[in-house]
């Protein structure tokens, strides 16, 4: 024999699955990253302890000012991001969720992930300094580039890495700074011939350069309204699409002379 629910036992019965589920899907780990502003490093000094630019080959005049290059910090591929962890993040401005996929490579461990990064970051070094040397008129037999950067893997510092090359070897081309003493921050991949690509996450790498000091920022042109979206106090938006373009913007507003591009 069945007996009859009252109206409220009726809805703490129905409840209870709804509850259930909620709580599931709060505690349950879901396929994103919570993103953060990571470290910068000021490529034309040193990082932990050892030059991130050693050139040999050729003479080097001393810099003043800084090129720092910028990452972000990514909850690890291993770990769980709950949807409170989601929520969160969704609604900080110093925070990014982003699809797990679109941070680390789909179905790899962390150790290939690392190694893979590594690669991508040891890739975007040579071809920063080809793309550096390129500029210049010089040759990859006469100089030689070395470039360390600890803890960081990705190939987005490769446009910081020529910009500090072409400053250590040649400064403004007139005897000066290309940094015109500034401290200047930026992202973006580059390629031998020198064009700059998007990279991701410049929203978080702008508050992390002006976390650190930095006043202008070159950005990928492509991601101008990225890097404008919660753009921090005090920091100038530089676009660039070449290393070239990134040079002249550079000594132009080093000299105060000609037109330097903004978002």
């Amino acid at each position: 024999m069945l007996s009859r629910l009252t109206r409220p036992q009726a809805v703490a019965v129905c409840a209870l699955p709804v509850v259930a589920l909620l709580a599931t899907a709060v505690f349950a780990p879901l396929p994103f990253s919570v993103a953060q502003p990571g470290m910068t490093a000021n490529v034309l000094g040193d990082n932990k302890g050892e030059p991130v630019i050693t050139i040999t080959g050729a003479d080097t005049h001393k810099t003043r000012g800084q090129l720092r290059m910028t990452t972000i910090e990514a909850t690890g591929p291993d770990q769980d991001v709950s949807l409170s962890d989601v929520l969160d993040g969704w609604f900080r401005t110093d925070q990014a969720v982003m699809p797990r996929d679109s941070v680390y490579p789909s179905g790899d461990t962390v150790k290939e992930i690392e190694e893979h990064n590594a690669e991508e970051m040891k890739k975007s070094q040579d071809t920063a300094t080809e793309a550096a040397l390129n500029h210049l008129g010089e040759q990859s037999d006469d100089i030689k580039v070395t470039l360390r950067l600890a803890d960081v893997g990705g190939p987005s510092a490769g446009l910081l890495f020529s910009l500090g090359i072409v400053d250590k070897l040649d400064g403004d081309g007139s005897g000066g700074d290309l940094t015109g003493g500034r401290n200047i921050a930026g992202t973006g991949t580059i390629d031998a011939d020198g064009k700059v690509g998007p990279v991701g996450g410049v929203a978080l790498k702008t508050q992390a350069a002006r976390r650190d000091g930095a006043t202008v920022f070159l950005v990928p042109k492509a991601e101008c309204s990225d890097a404008k979206t919660d753009l921090p106090k005090g920091l100038r938006l530089i676009p660039v699409t070449t290393l070239k373009g990134a040079i002249t913007a550079l000594v132009a507003l080093e000299k105060d002379q000609g037109s330097v591009p903004s978002c």
